[in-house]
């Protein structure tokens, strides 16, 4: 279901800034950029300042050592972490993706920043456990590091293959603001809590 709602105003005062911090789900691989979700975000959101600092095939170990000199350089309010699927699909132990997931989290609280994790699932060629267990790590690391989860990115559209690019992995642009809807559920109630 689409949300059809308006742009969300910032307050009075100093800009609000969200990082966007992914892979190329989120680096808008194979679209124009600005039809990716991350601008389509940006455009919803009326005085906020959107940093996408999502790299194609990024690992949730490139986004650790990565991520604090971004941290440094954009001061953000709030961050979204979404990496995990790539080392998911190159079938690395899933017990460093949850480690290198918290350290990013502990990086952008330790910062200042509030944290929005967003989860993924795998496709089903990699077998029901590994996928039921890479699936839950999304909800134990939020538990664990207390923030709010986008439970899958993909929600409403993972099983439309015609939403797709070629390579079955990345949507397309017209699947791009049901990416936005998704991940817009959690991030509302967040960003109205800074500002009321």
């Amino acid at each position: 279901m689409l949300l059809l709602s308006g742009p969300l105003p910032a307050s009075a005062g100093a800009t609000t800034t969200i990082l966007v911090f992914g892979d190329s789900l989120s680096a808008a691989y194979g679209i124009p950029r600005e039809s990716g979700w991350v601008s389509l975000l940006e455009r919803r959101l009326s005085g906020f300042r959107v940093i996408n600092a999502s790299v194609s095939g990024e690992t949730t170990a490139g986004g650790l050592t990565r991520l604090p000199q971004v941290l440094a350089a954009h001061r953000p309010h709030l961050t979204i972490i979404e990496l995990g699927a790539n080392d998911g699909l190159r079938g690395l132990p899933l017990q460093y993706t949850a480690r290198n997931l918290e350290a990013m989290i502990d990086l952008a609280k330790k910062q200042g920043s509030e944290v929005l994790l967003i989860g993924m699932r795998l496709p089903p060629n990699y077998g029901p456990a590994y996928m039921l267990r890479f699936e839950r790590l999304f909800t134990r690391v939020a538990k664990a590091k207390n923030v709010r989860l986008v439970p899958f990115l993909l929600e409403g559209m993972a099983d439309r293959r015609e939403r797709f690019l070629a390579d079955g992995l990345h949507p397309d642009a017209d699947a791009q603001p049901l990416l936005v809807d998704n991940v817009w559920r959690e991030l509302k109630p967040m960003l109205k809590e800074k500002h009321d």
